[in-house]
C-alpha cells in the first residue's frame, strides 16, 4: 500500500509509451480524484492526459487536446474528466474564480496541467504527476499521492505498469 508522501518514479521512452503509462493510470483512477501535473512545455503532459482518458474509457481520444486557451475540456468516461490547463490564468484565485473546486465531485476526476502554478487551489489530497525530459523521446514520470484516493490510484497504477 501507497503511504503518504512516497514517490514512484517510471521512465517512459517515447510518446506512445507515456500513453500506455496513462492509460494504466486512467484504468485505476477513483472518482473525486484531483491531478495536478507538472513539467515544463513538451514534457508530456497532454500525452499523458490522453492516455488517462483512453483508460477512463473516454470514446475518441484523438479529441483530448489541451485546453491552453478554453481552459477546461470536459471528456465524458468511466468517471467524467475534467482537463484543465492554467498556463495563461494568474494564480490560484482565477482558477477558483472559474468554479474549479465545483468541478471536484465523487463521479469525477480532474486532471490539471501546470498545477504548480495553482499548487494552494489543489486540493490537499491530491496525485501529484512531475514529467521531466531526460532524453530526446525519454521522459521520467515522478508520482507523489497525498491522501487515500491518490495513493489508491497509484496502488492500481503500481500494480498493473512495470
Amino acid at each position: 500500500m501507497t503511504q503518504a508522501g512516497e514517490r514512484k518514479t517510471w521512465e517512459t521512452t517515447s510518446a506512445q509509451a507515456t500513453f500506455a503509462l496513462g492509460e494504466v493510470m486512467g484504468r485505476s483512477l477513483v472518482g473525486g480524484l484531483a491531478v495536478g501535473l507538472a513539467g515544463p512545455l513538451g514534457a508530456g503532459k497532454t500525452q499523458l492526459v490522453k492516455g488517462i482518458a483512453a483508460g477512463n474509457a473516454v470514446d475518441d481520444v484523438r479529441k483530448v487536446t489541451s485546453p491552453t486557451f478554453t481552459l477546461i475540456h470536459e471528456y465524458p468516461g468511466r468517471f467524467r474528466l475534467y482537463h484543465v490547463d492554467v498556463y495563461r490564468l494568474g494564480g490560484a484565485a482565477e482558477l477558483l474564480a472559474l468554479g474549479f473546486d465545483e468541478l471536484l465531485q465523487p463521479d469525477t476526476v480532474v486532471v490539471v496541467e501546470w498545477a504548480d502554478r495553482v499548487r494552494s487551489a489543489i486540493p490537499s489530497e491530491a496525485l501529484w504527476v512531475e514529467l521531466t525530459p531526460s532524453g530526446e523521446t525519454s521522459r521520467t514520470v515522478a508520482f507523489d499521492a497525498t491522501g487515500e484516493a491518490a495513493a489508491r490510484c497509484l496502488d492500481g497504477l503500481r500494480a498493473a505498469y512495470r
